[in-house]
Protein backbone atom coordinates (compact mmCIF):
# COMPACT_ATOMS: atom_id res chain seq x y z
CA UNK A 1 0.00 0.00 0.00
CA UNK A 2 1.28 3.11 -1.00
CA UNK A 3 0.01 6.33 1.00
CA UNK A 4 0.13 9.94 -0.85
CA UNK A 5 0.14 13.13 0.69
CA UNK A 6 -0.56 16.42 -0.62
CA UNK A 7 0.32 19.68 0.53
CA UNK A 8 1.03 23.59 -0.24
CA UNK A 9 -2.60 24.26 -1.54
CA UNK A 10 -4.05 27.54 -0.71
CA UNK A 11 -5.09 31.10 -2.01
CA UNK A 12 -3.39 32.94 -4.55
CA UNK A 13 -3.94 36.21 -6.67
CA UNK A 14 -4.48 35.77 -10.93
CA UNK A 15 -0.56 36.00 -12.16
CA UNK A 16 1.20 34.15 -8.54
CA UNK A 17 2.61 30.95 -8.26
CA UNK A 18 2.21 27.71 -5.84
CA UNK A 19 4.31 24.65 -5.01
CA UNK A 20 2.63 21.73 -4.49
CA UNK A 21 4.01 18.87 -3.12
CA UNK A 22 3.30 14.85 -2.85
CA UNK A 23 5.05 12.76 -0.19
CA UNK A 24 5.04 9.11 -0.95
CA UNK A 25 5.37 6.72 1.85
CA UNK A 26 8.06 4.51 0.11
CA UNK A 27 10.58 5.26 -3.07
CA UNK A 28 8.59 4.20 -5.84
CA UNK A 29 9.86 6.45 -8.52
CA UNK A 30 11.52 3.26 -9.97
CA UNK A 31 8.04 1.34 -10.62
CA UNK A 32 5.43 4.51 -10.66
CA UNK A 33 4.74 6.66 -13.55
CA UNK A 34 3.58 10.36 -11.00
CA UNK A 35 0.83 12.04 -11.99
CA UNK A 36 -1.23 15.86 -11.10
CA UNK A 37 -4.56 15.64 -11.78
CA UNK A 38 -7.07 17.97 -10.70
CA UNK A 39 -10.84 18.60 -10.49
CA UNK A 40 -13.03 21.67 -10.17
CA UNK A 41 -16.40 22.07 -8.92
CA UNK A 42 -18.51 20.80 -11.13
CA UNK A 43 -16.15 19.42 -13.18
CA UNK A 44 -14.63 15.66 -13.90
CA UNK A 45 -11.24 15.14 -12.81
CA UNK A 46 -8.45 15.94 -15.46
CA UNK A 47 -4.92 14.99 -15.82
CA UNK A 48 -2.47 18.15 -15.34
CA UNK A 49 1.16 16.99 -15.36
CA UNK A 50 2.80 13.55 -15.32
CA UNK A 51 6.25 12.06 -14.75
CA UNK A 52 7.44 8.48 -15.70
CA UNK A 53 10.35 6.54 -13.75
CA UNK A 54 12.66 7.67 -16.29
CA UNK A 55 12.17 10.90 -15.99
CA UNK A 56 10.33 12.14 -18.74
CA UNK A 57 7.32 14.97 -19.04
CA UNK A 58 4.24 15.72 -20.50
CA UNK A 59 1.49 18.05 -19.58
CA UNK A 60 -1.81 19.00 -20.45
CA UNK A 61 -2.16 21.57 -22.93
CA UNK A 62 -3.87 24.82 -21.05
CA UNK A 63 -0.93 24.10 -18.41
CA UNK A 64 1.92 24.33 -20.90
CA UNK A 65 4.85 26.72 -20.04
CA UNK A 66 3.42 27.53 -16.83
CA UNK A 67 3.22 24.38 -14.45
CA UNK A 68 6.34 22.30 -14.09
CA UNK A 69 6.46 18.81 -12.28
CA UNK A 70 9.51 17.37 -10.95
CA UNK A 71 10.55 15.16 -8.14
CA UNK A 72 13.37 14.38 -5.48
CA UNK A 73 13.97 10.39 -5.28
CA UNK A 74 15.57 11.39 -1.89
CA UNK A 75 12.70 13.00 -0.24
CA UNK A 76 10.00 10.59 -2.17
CA UNK A 77 8.32 13.71 -2.92
CA UNK A 78 7.07 15.03 -6.74
CA UNK A 79 6.08 18.55 -6.54
CA UNK A 80 4.19 20.86 -9.13
CA UNK A 81 5.65 24.33 -9.45
CA UNK A 82 2.94 26.58 -10.61
CA UNK A 83 3.08 29.71 -12.34
CA UNK A 84 0.87 32.61 -13.69
CA UNK A 85 -1.68 30.67 -12.26
CA UNK A 86 -5.12 31.97 -14.08
CA UNK A 87 -8.43 31.92 -12.08
CA UNK A 88 -9.52 28.59 -14.71
CA UNK A 89 -6.54 27.05 -12.29
CA UNK A 90 -8.61 26.47 -9.37
CA UNK A 91 -9.44 23.13 -8.39
CA UNK A 92 -8.62 20.56 -5.79
CA UNK A 93 -5.48 19.21 -7.17
CA UNK A 94 -4.51 15.56 -6.80
CA UNK A 95 -1.75 13.33 -6.41
CA UNK A 96 -1.58 9.84 -8.65
CA UNK A 97 1.10 6.91 -8.11
CA UNK A 98 0.56 4.46 -11.50
CA UNK A 99 2.21 1.09 -11.13
CA UNK A 100 3.50 1.37 -14.88
CA UNK A 101 3.61 -2.67 -15.03
CA UNK A 102 0.37 -3.56 -12.87
CA UNK A 103 -2.11 -0.71 -13.91
CA UNK A 104 -4.17 -1.96 -10.84
CA UNK A 105 -2.02 -0.99 -8.27
CA UNK A 106 -3.05 2.81 -8.85
CA UNK A 107 -3.07 5.19 -5.63
CA UNK A 108 -4.42 8.88 -5.04
CA UNK A 109 -3.85 11.32 -2.56
CA UNK A 110 -6.44 13.30 -0.44
CA UNK A 111 -5.98 16.37 -2.56
CA UNK A 112 -5.21 19.90 -1.84
CA UNK A 113 -7.48 23.06 -2.49
CA UNK A 114 -5.53 25.83 -5.22
CA UNK A 115 -8.05 28.84 -5.43
CA UNK A 116 -6.80 31.68 -7.62
CA UNK A 117 -8.77 34.58 -7.24
CA UNK A 118 -7.98 38.62 -6.54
Amino acid sequence: QVQLVESGGGLVQPGGSLRLSCAASTNIFSLYRMGWYRQAPGEQREFVAGITSGGSTNYADSVKGRLIISRDAAKKTVYLQMNSLKPEDTAVYYCNALNIMAARYEYWGQGTQVTVSS
